[in-house]
């Protein structure tokens, strides 16, 4: 990631967003915040993050329906997604890309890995 991208991170969960925000901060990130999927719609409207992670089981709106919409509005549809989900099916996976994710990674986060996915999808 290049200076002057930021990192939207989906999180309902207190004590994940804070450690997941100390974690990317500490990897040298900016990290802006939401807590449900409704929030992270307008925070990517008004900041155009560079990548967003999204918890998908969120409160208002779900990370399913949230990352949906953000694939069908023009203004905000290249902003890669990637789906945090404790979910590690195959299944979840699947239905994490129907959605409109562009990548996805399971609970607990490996997060060596998740940089290097947020690397590639930020790549220019």
């Amino acid at each position: 990631m290049t200076a002057g991208q930021r990192i939207l991170l989906v999180e309902d969960n207190e004590l994940n967003r804070n450690m997941m925000v100390r974690r990317l901060n500490r990897a040298g990130l900016e990290v802006i915040t939401a807590g449900n999927g409704q929030q992270a719609l307008d925070i990517m409207h008004a900041e155009q993050p560079s990548v967003v992670l999204m918890d998908m089981n969120l409160p208002v709106l779900d990370g399913w329906a949230a990352s949906r919409r953000a694939k069908e509005d023009e203004s905000i549809r290249d902003i890669p997604i990637i789906a945090l989900t404790a979910h590690a099916t195959e299944a979840h996976r699947v239905y994490a890309m129907e959605a409109g994710c562009d990548d996805y990674a399971t609970k607990p986060v490996d997060f060596p890995g998740l940089l290097t996915k947020i690397r590639e999808l930020t790549r220019a």
